[in-house]
């Protein structure tokens, strides 16, 4: 199917976010029983539920997909309930609020604190580190697909490619750290009861009301500075994060199986800046340089699994340039990429 040459609005892009390809539906087929997914209020959450939903309706299976959350944001349970997904509110930190979900035999955990972490640290490391071995412990024999973040890597040199999943790992800063507790725990209940477990290493996924991509197009078209201190980044377009993540269900192992999904460029965030500096008509202020490290992935082994992500760069560009010189809607919300010193 050719890919439009922009995307008209939120209802339209929240459906190709949630499209699947038949490999999803086969990719679950092979992982049995209802999906109760963690956190699903975030900035994936939704479009991965729907993914869900969709790829198992397309093969005729009703089994369950069931969504948790606190729903702070209004109109999202009422948006998942149409999609025929479940919902449950719940604050999962509340005593024995894990102890009264639903049995389900595959969980796929999404949540996480980021943003806030410095000046609140212990609440990082409880949810992030502290709430995932709770989990575990409450679903034994269930799957695991949980999502963790490429910052569990060291900056690395940007003509090295990036690290794969074997590298040495050395998170900076305590959002890192807790990243990597919250990995750490997951493998610890996974040997202690053989419960099978896959970690989703995910840096960054991009949709047009969030991500890289609209941060430094945003910055662009409102004349901002853009920053170079991380010069060089990956970026993945978020339907495809959500369908890699729906295809490493099955592949959960005890010890866990661990995947970088990402894309496969490394990208120049100089050169983002003056492709859509082209696009809009003016000239990127730009601000620095560029240093010889940076946070990066290698996903070469999400493509010999999966094959490349089926939206390239060039289309990302042009759908997010399009949406931000209309003034498309914005979660608001930076990325702060430009971070190295791991503070949030």
């Amino acid at each position: 199917m050719k890919e439009p040459e922009r995307i008209e609005d939120v209802e339209t892009l929240e459906e190709m976010l949630s499209r699947p390809a038949r490999v999803v539906g086969d990719a679950l087929a092979r992982a049995p029983g209802d999906i109760l997914i963690l956190g699903v209020g975030g900035k994936m959450g939704p479009t991965l539920a729907r993914m869900a939903r969709r790829a198992l309706d397309a093969a005729g299976d009703r089994r369950r997909v069931i969504a948790v959350s606190r729903f702070s944001r209004g109109d999202l349970r009422p948006r998942l309930d149409s999609w025929g997904i479940e919902t449950i509110e719940c604050d999962l930190m509340a005593r024995g609020a894990i102890e009264d979900l639903p049995d389900a035999l595959n969980i796929v955990y999404m949540v996480g604190r980021k943003f806030g972490s410095t000046g609140d640290e212990p609440t990082t490391w409880a949810t992030n580190a502290f709430l995932p071995g709770a989990v575990a412990q409450r679903f034994p024999r269930a799957r695991i697909l949980a999502f963790s973040t490429g910052n569990v890597y060291p900056l690395t040199r940007v003509d090295s490619g990036g690290p794969r999943e074997d590298h040495a790992l050395g998170p900076i800063g305590e959002y890192a750290e807790s990243c990597l507790g919250r990995e750490r725990v997951l493998e610890f209940f996974s040997r202690e009861n053989a419960t099978p477990v896959a970690i989703v290493r995910l840096n960054y996924a991009i949709d047009l009301r969030y991500g890289i991509l609209a941060d430094v197009a945003g910055k662009v078209f409102r004349r901002e500075a853009v920053d170079l201190a991380m010069g060089f980044v990956n970026v993945i377009w978020q339907g495809d994060a959500n369908a890699q993540a729906l295809r490493s269900l099955p592949l959960a192992a005890s010890p866990p199986f661990v995947i970088n999904v990402t894309g496969p460029e490394i990208v120049s965030i100089r050169d983002l800046a003056r492709r859509f500096g082209e696009r809009f008509g003016v000239e990127p202020i730009l601000r620095g340089e560029e240093a010889e490290t940076a946070l990066l992935s290698d996903a070469s082994c999400a493509r010999s699994i999966f094959g490349p992500p089926r939206i390239g760069l060039e289309t990302m560009i042009a759908w997010v340039a399009d949406w931000v010189a209309r003034g498309g809607e914005s979660y608001g919300k930076p990325t702060h990429f430009e971070v190295r010193d791991g503070k949030f």
